[in-house]
């Protein structure tokens, strides 16, 4: 049925586009390990507005435990020091004019512990979020079985072929989730 088709893929794109924004989620908590997306969320006040510090310098990693912050205007310097600073990572940059070392300190296992906690309330979300529009998709569904596009046991199949996606994305969560509490843990 053409109508399903549509549904299906619009909900296995919603679906995964949860997935991908939990993924995103989990690159901003910190592993121990320099990532360059560990900055991502910091805000910067430039110009007169907040801006991402992606739009005010340039991030790189070129160690293991270390990241370097290059800011393209001197004159934001201190403004990129001072948000990643009060950016609640537990970092403190080292200024060397427009060039900063932002060293990255090792974790301890209380962090740790807090931190897969976030992760798991992450994936939780995610989950939630799957379930909801799995439950939209079978609202659609019924929907057009009580107004004849479809028979019951037609509803009924495409609401299972639904749970089957679902399954899928939720277990792909559960790994995802699984390898960043084993990567937030890695001493």
């Amino acid at each position: 049925m053409a109508g399903f088709d549509i549904l299906k893929r619009d909900i296995k794109y919603r679906m995964e586009a949860t997935l991908d924004v939990v993924k995103k989620e989990f690159s901003g908590l910190r592993t121990g390990r320099a990532t360059v997306s560990l900055l991502d969320p910091i805000m910067v006040d430039a110009y007169g507005t907040l801006m991402p510090l992606n739009q005010v310098a340039s991030v790189a990693a070129p160690e293991a435990r270390m990241l370097t912050v290059s800011v393209w205007d001197n004159g934001q310097a201190k403004a990129v020091e001072k948000a990643i600073r009060e950016s609640n990572l537990g970092l403190n940059p080292a200024v060397e004019g427009q060039l900063m070392r932002v060293p990255i300190p090792p974790l301890n296992e209380e962090r740790r512990a807090e931190l897969t906690k976030v992760a798991g309330k992450y994936a939780e979300d995610g989950k939630v979020a799957v379930r909801n529009v799995r439950r939209d998709g079978n609202d659609q569904l019924k929907k057009m079985e009580k107004d004849g596009e479809m028979s019951g046991d037609e509803s009924r199949h495409y609401q299972d072929e639904i749970q089957k996606i679902t399954d899928v994305l939720i277990r792909q969560i559960d790994e995802a989730l699984s390898q960043k509490q084993e990567e937030i843990m890695q001493v």
